[in-house]
């Protein structure tokens, strides 16, 4: 197995409060409609909304793409193990870049405290071959 994508994003969890309140709209454009629905009933709308995106700009850094550049939010959506554990779950473009990276599995992890969320994703492949974005040691 090889790495052939890392992404990390850090996001000021207070700033999607004031975007929550200022354009409604972008949690409809950043979450899926299950997603959607989650964030609709939690206690900490803000907080699930601040995880969500940097979970996804992880991703797509981990992709080495962006949003917006074959790839939109709705590509990329979260799950849980029974245990909770976060799953990386992709369609679209964001499975068809992989996919031509030869990406088999991918790992994330989400951490937030008070003030911040932190998202980091793994992308890998089966060979070092492939469209790796960093070195092979």
């Amino acid at each position: 197995m090889a790495i052939v994508g890392l992404g990390t994003d850090i996001v000021q969890i207070s700033r999607f409060g004031t975007i929550n309140r200022e354009r409604p709209g972008v949690a409809k454009k950043v979450l899926t409609s299950a997603e959607f629905e989650t964030f609709a009933q939690t206690a900490h709308p803000q907080r699930f909304l601040a995880k969500r995106f940097a979970a996804k700009e992880a991703a797509v850094k981990a992709l080495g793409t962006g949003i917006g550049h074959g790839v939109s939010w709705q590509d990329i959506w979260l799950t849980h193990t029974d245990k909770g554990q976060p799953l990386l779950q992709f369609a679209g473009g964001f499975a068809k870049i992989a996919l031509s990276m030869g990406v088999t599995s991918s790992f994330i992890s989400i951490s937030d405290e008070q003030e911040y969320a932190v998202a980091t994703v793994i992308l890998e492949a089966n060979t070092a071959e492939g469209s790796a974005h960093g070195t092979n040691i």
